[in-house]
Protein backbone atom coordinates (compact mmCIF):
# COMPACT_ATOMS: atom_id res chain seq x y z
CA UNK A 1 0.00 0.00 0.00
CA UNK A 2 1.44 3.33 -0.98
CA UNK A 3 2.19 6.09 1.51
CA UNK A 4 1.77 9.15 -0.75
CA UNK A 5 -0.84 10.35 -3.22
CA UNK A 6 -0.63 8.35 -6.43
CA UNK A 7 -1.49 11.28 -8.72
CA UNK A 8 1.39 13.40 -7.37
CA UNK A 9 3.97 10.61 -7.06
CA UNK A 10 7.39 11.23 -8.60
CA UNK A 11 8.82 8.64 -10.95
CA UNK A 12 12.58 8.06 -10.52
CA UNK A 13 14.91 7.82 -13.49
CA UNK A 14 17.40 5.81 -11.44
CA UNK A 15 17.35 3.84 -8.20
CA UNK A 16 20.36 2.57 -6.27
CA UNK A 17 21.49 1.39 -2.88
CA UNK A 18 24.42 3.30 -1.39
CA UNK A 19 26.67 1.79 1.26
CA UNK A 20 27.23 4.12 4.18
CA UNK A 21 29.33 2.83 7.12
CA UNK A 22 28.10 -0.71 6.56
CA UNK A 23 24.43 0.21 6.00
CA UNK A 24 22.62 -0.10 2.70
CA UNK A 25 20.68 3.12 2.10
CA UNK A 26 18.13 3.42 -0.69
CA UNK A 27 18.30 6.48 -2.93
CA UNK A 28 16.49 7.52 -6.11
CA UNK A 29 17.31 10.07 -8.79
CA UNK A 30 14.30 12.13 -9.89
CA UNK A 31 14.03 14.68 -12.67
CA UNK A 32 11.95 17.52 -11.27
CA UNK A 33 11.46 20.80 -13.09
CA UNK A 34 14.38 20.06 -15.48
CA UNK A 35 16.62 19.52 -12.47
CA UNK A 36 18.02 16.22 -11.18
CA UNK A 37 17.30 15.66 -7.48
CA UNK A 38 18.18 12.78 -5.17
CA UNK A 39 15.50 11.58 -2.74
CA UNK A 40 15.85 9.23 0.25
CA UNK A 41 12.93 7.06 1.55
CA UNK A 42 12.09 7.94 5.13
CA UNK A 43 10.74 4.59 6.34
CA UNK A 44 13.99 2.84 5.46
CA UNK A 45 16.01 5.51 7.30
CA UNK A 46 13.73 5.32 10.34
CA UNK A 47 14.14 1.54 10.48
CA UNK A 48 17.93 1.87 10.35
CA UNK A 49 17.97 4.46 13.14
CA UNK A 50 15.38 2.75 15.34
CA UNK A 51 12.97 5.69 15.45
CA UNK A 52 9.22 5.74 14.93
CA UNK A 53 8.35 6.26 11.29
CA UNK A 54 4.88 7.68 12.04
CA UNK A 55 6.34 9.95 14.69
CA UNK A 56 8.96 11.30 12.28
CA UNK A 57 6.36 11.89 9.55
CA UNK A 58 4.31 13.94 12.04
CA UNK A 59 7.43 15.92 13.02
CA UNK A 60 8.28 16.63 9.37
CA UNK A 61 4.74 17.77 8.58
CA UNK A 62 4.92 20.19 11.51
CA UNK A 63 8.20 21.65 10.24
CA UNK A 64 7.65 24.74 8.05
CA UNK A 65 10.57 23.86 5.75
CA UNK A 66 10.64 20.04 5.67
CA UNK A 67 6.87 19.77 5.19
CA UNK A 68 7.16 21.46 1.78
CA UNK A 69 9.90 19.05 0.72
CA UNK A 70 8.12 15.80 1.61
CA UNK A 71 7.20 13.93 -1.57
CA UNK A 72 5.78 10.59 -2.64
CA UNK A 73 8.09 8.63 -4.95
CA UNK A 74 7.49 5.39 -6.87
CA UNK A 75 10.14 2.96 -5.60
CA UNK A 76 10.54 -0.65 -6.59
CA UNK A 77 11.45 -3.03 -3.76
CA UNK A 78 12.88 -6.51 -4.11
CA UNK A 79 10.20 -9.10 -3.24
CA UNK A 80 10.67 -10.71 0.17
CA UNK A 81 10.37 -14.51 -0.12
CA UNK A 82 9.14 -14.80 3.49
CA UNK A 83 6.54 -12.01 3.62
CA UNK A 84 5.78 -11.73 -0.07
CA UNK A 85 6.21 -7.97 0.13
CA UNK A 86 7.93 -5.99 -2.56
CA UNK A 87 7.18 -4.53 -5.95
CA UNK A 88 6.55 -0.87 -6.72
CA UNK A 89 5.26 1.30 -3.91
CA UNK A 90 4.72 5.00 -3.36
CA UNK A 91 6.79 5.99 -0.32
CA UNK A 92 7.43 9.23 1.50
CA UNK A 93 10.86 10.70 0.71
CA UNK A 94 12.78 13.89 1.33
CA UNK A 95 15.54 15.39 -0.84
CA UNK A 96 19.08 14.41 0.06
CA UNK A 97 19.98 18.08 0.58
CA UNK A 98 17.40 18.26 3.41
CA UNK A 99 18.29 14.93 5.03
CA UNK A 100 20.81 16.64 7.32
CA UNK A 101 18.13 18.94 8.71
CA UNK A 102 15.88 16.00 9.49
CA UNK A 103 18.68 13.94 11.08
CA UNK A 104 19.72 16.73 13.41
CA UNK A 105 16.13 17.07 14.60
CA UNK A 106 16.28 13.61 16.17
CA UNK A 107 17.29 13.59 19.84
CA UNK A 108 19.87 10.82 20.29
CA UNK A 109 18.94 10.47 23.95
CA UNK A 110 15.45 9.33 23.03
CA UNK A 111 16.37 6.43 20.73
CA UNK A 112 17.14 2.88 21.76
CA UNK A 113 20.59 2.39 23.19
CA UNK A 114 21.54 -0.24 20.59
CA UNK A 115 21.05 2.23 17.71
CA UNK A 116 22.16 5.41 19.49
CA UNK A 117 25.75 5.12 18.33
CA UNK A 118 24.60 4.71 14.72
CA UNK A 119 22.41 7.83 14.92
CA UNK A 120 25.25 9.89 16.40
CA UNK A 121 27.60 8.60 13.68
CA UNK A 122 25.09 9.63 11.00
CA UNK A 123 24.72 13.06 12.55
CA UNK A 124 28.49 13.54 12.73
CA UNK A 125 29.28 12.35 9.23
CA UNK A 126 26.22 13.20 7.18
CA UNK A 127 27.44 16.65 6.08
CA UNK A 128 30.79 15.66 4.65
CA UNK A 129 30.32 11.99 3.81
CA UNK A 130 26.71 11.16 3.07
CA UNK A 131 26.16 13.89 0.46
CA UNK A 132 29.50 13.04 -1.15
CA UNK A 133 28.57 9.37 -1.31
CA UNK A 134 25.40 10.16 -3.23
CA UNK A 135 26.68 12.98 -5.40
CA UNK A 136 30.15 11.81 -6.46
CA UNK A 137 29.02 9.05 -8.79
CA UNK A 138 28.32 6.28 -6.28
CA UNK A 139 24.61 6.44 -7.08
CA UNK A 140 25.39 5.00 -10.49
CA UNK A 141 26.50 1.49 -11.34
CA UNK A 142 29.50 2.77 -13.30
CA UNK A 143 33.02 1.85 -12.09
CA UNK A 144 34.82 4.52 -10.10
CA UNK A 145 36.47 6.77 -12.70
CA UNK A 146 39.32 7.94 -10.48
CA UNK A 147 40.32 4.37 -9.69
CA UNK A 148 40.31 3.50 -13.39
CA UNK A 149 42.46 6.52 -14.23
CA UNK A 150 44.98 5.71 -11.52
CA UNK A 151 45.35 2.06 -12.53
CA UNK A 152 44.73 2.31 -16.28
CA UNK A 153 47.64 2.60 -18.69
CA UNK A 154 45.62 2.65 -21.90
CA UNK A 155 45.99 5.44 -24.41
CA UNK A 156 42.50 6.67 -23.46
CA UNK A 157 43.39 6.87 -19.76
CA UNK A 158 46.66 8.67 -20.53
CA UNK A 159 44.86 11.10 -22.84
CA UNK A 160 42.23 11.75 -20.19
CA UNK A 161 44.89 12.48 -17.56
CA UNK A 162 46.66 14.78 -20.02
CA UNK A 163 43.42 16.63 -20.74
CA UNK A 164 42.82 16.98 -17.02
CA UNK A 165 46.26 18.55 -16.68
CA UNK A 166 45.61 20.93 -19.56
CA UNK A 167 42.25 21.84 -18.09
CA UNK A 168 43.89 22.62 -14.75
CA UNK A 169 46.52 24.75 -16.48
CA UNK A 170 43.81 26.61 -18.43
CA UNK A 171 41.84 27.15 -15.23
CA UNK A 172 44.90 28.57 -13.47
CA UNK A 173 45.61 30.78 -16.50
CA UNK A 174 42.07 32.17 -16.45
CA UNK A 175 42.38 32.92 -12.73
CA UNK A 176 45.80 34.56 -13.19
CA UNK A 177 44.54 36.69 -16.10
CA UNK A 178 41.56 37.80 -14.06
CA UNK A 179 43.81 38.70 -11.12
CA UNK A 180 46.19 40.56 -13.45
CA UNK A 181 43.34 42.49 -15.03
CA UNK A 182 42.04 43.41 -11.60
CA UNK A 183 45.53 44.61 -10.62
CA UNK A 184 45.85 46.67 -13.84
CA UNK A 185 42.45 48.23 -13.20
CA UNK A 186 43.54 49.18 -9.69
CA UNK A 187 46.77 50.72 -11.04
CA UNK A 188 44.83 52.65 -13.71
CA UNK A 189 42.42 53.95 -11.11
CA UNK A 190 45.38 54.94 -8.91
CA UNK A 191 47.04 56.78 -11.83
CA UNK A 192 43.85 58.70 -12.58
CA UNK A 193 43.55 59.62 -8.92
CA UNK A 194 47.21 60.71 -8.84
CA UNK A 195 46.74 62.95 -11.88
CA UNK A 196 43.68 64.51 -10.30
CA UNK A 197 45.58 65.13 -7.07
CA UNK A 198 48.53 66.63 -9.00
CA UNK A 199 46.26 68.96 -10.93
CA UNK A 200 44.55 70.02 -7.74
CA UNK A 201 47.90 70.65 -6.07
CA UNK A 202 49.02 72.79 -9.00
CA UNK A 203 45.86 74.85 -8.71
CA UNK A 204 46.44 75.35 -5.00
CA UNK A 205 50.08 76.30 -5.55
CA UNK A 206 49.07 78.77 -8.25
CA UNK A 207 46.56 80.40 -5.94
CA UNK A 208 49.15 80.58 -3.17
CA UNK A 209 51.78 82.04 -5.50
CA UNK A 210 54.26 79.18 -5.20
CA UNK A 211 57.70 80.37 -6.43
CA UNK A 212 58.07 77.19 -8.47
CA UNK A 213 54.78 77.67 -10.27
CA UNK A 214 54.63 79.07 -13.83
CA UNK A 215 52.13 81.64 -15.01
CA UNK A 216 48.58 80.45 -15.52
CA UNK A 217 47.12 80.36 -19.07
CA UNK A 218 45.23 83.60 -18.61
CA UNK A 219 48.37 85.33 -17.29
CA UNK A 220 50.43 84.01 -20.23
CA UNK A 221 47.78 85.48 -22.54
CA UNK A 222 48.22 88.88 -20.88
CA UNK A 223 52.00 88.74 -21.42
CA UNK A 224 51.48 87.76 -25.07
CA UNK A 225 49.03 90.65 -25.66
CA UNK A 226 51.48 93.13 -24.06
CA UNK A 227 54.33 91.84 -26.30
CA UNK A 228 52.16 92.25 -29.40
CA UNK A 229 51.21 95.79 -28.41
CA UNK A 230 54.87 96.78 -27.98
CA UNK A 231 55.89 95.04 -31.25
CA UNK A 232 53.06 96.79 -33.11
CA UNK A 233 54.21 100.26 -31.96
CA UNK A 234 57.83 99.45 -32.78
CA UNK A 235 56.81 98.19 -36.22
CA UNK A 236 55.13 101.50 -37.00
CA UNK A 237 58.48 103.20 -36.61
CA UNK A 238 60.80 100.64 -38.16
CA UNK A 239 58.51 99.20 -40.84
CA UNK A 240 59.64 95.71 -39.83
CA UNK A 241 58.11 92.78 -37.91
CA UNK A 242 59.29 93.42 -34.37
CA UNK A 243 57.55 90.52 -32.60
CA UNK A 244 60.64 88.33 -32.49
CA UNK A 245 62.73 91.15 -31.10
CA UNK A 246 60.31 91.96 -28.26
CA UNK A 247 59.97 88.27 -27.34
CA UNK A 248 63.77 87.99 -27.42
CA UNK A 249 64.10 90.89 -24.95
CA UNK A 250 61.53 89.24 -22.68
CA UNK A 251 63.33 85.88 -22.78
CA UNK A 252 66.76 87.43 -22.08
CA UNK A 253 65.44 89.59 -19.27
CA UNK A 254 63.84 86.68 -17.37
CA UNK A 255 66.03 83.78 -18.54
CA UNK A 256 63.25 81.79 -20.20
CA UNK A 257 62.64 80.29 -23.65
CA UNK A 258 58.87 80.84 -23.80
CA UNK A 259 56.51 83.43 -22.39
CA UNK A 260 54.53 80.47 -20.94
CA UNK A 261 57.62 79.49 -18.93
CA UNK A 262 57.61 82.80 -17.02
CA UNK A 263 57.64 82.10 -13.26
CA UNK A 264 54.50 83.09 -11.43
CA UNK A 265 56.44 85.35 -9.08
CA UNK A 266 57.79 87.42 -12.04
CA UNK A 267 54.45 87.94 -13.78
CA UNK A 268 53.71 91.38 -12.27
CA UNK A 269 57.23 92.61 -12.96
CA UNK A 270 57.17 91.43 -16.60
CA UNK A 271 53.73 92.91 -17.29
CA UNK A 272 54.75 96.26 -15.73
CA UNK A 273 57.98 96.26 -17.76
CA UNK A 274 56.10 95.67 -21.06
CA UNK A 275 53.47 98.30 -20.20
CA UNK A 276 56.18 100.86 -19.39
CA UNK A 277 57.90 100.07 -22.70
CA UNK A 278 54.60 100.49 -24.57
CA UNK A 279 53.86 103.75 -22.78
CA UNK A 280 57.30 105.14 -23.64
CA UNK A 281 56.68 104.42 -27.30
CA UNK A 282 53.28 106.08 -27.28
CA UNK A 283 54.61 109.15 -25.45
CA UNK A 284 57.78 109.31 -27.56
CA UNK A 285 60.02 108.87 -24.51
CA UNK A 286 63.23 106.85 -25.06
CA UNK A 287 62.93 103.55 -23.23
Amino acid sequence: MGEGEKSNALVPVQQKQVEFYGDKIMAVLVEKGRQDMIYVPLRHMCDLLGVSYQGQIRRIKEDAVLARKLAGVNITFTPDPETGGGGTQIVNCIPLSYLNGWLFGINARRVKEEVRARLILYQEKCYEVLAEAFQEGRLTADPDLEALLQSGQSEAAQAYRMLQGLLKLARNQVIMEAQLQAAVSRVDAHDVQLVEHTERLEEIEAMMGSPEQLVRPEQAMQISQAVKAVAHELGKRSGRNEYGGVYGELYRRYGINSYKALPQKQFDDALNWLNEWLQSLIDGIPF
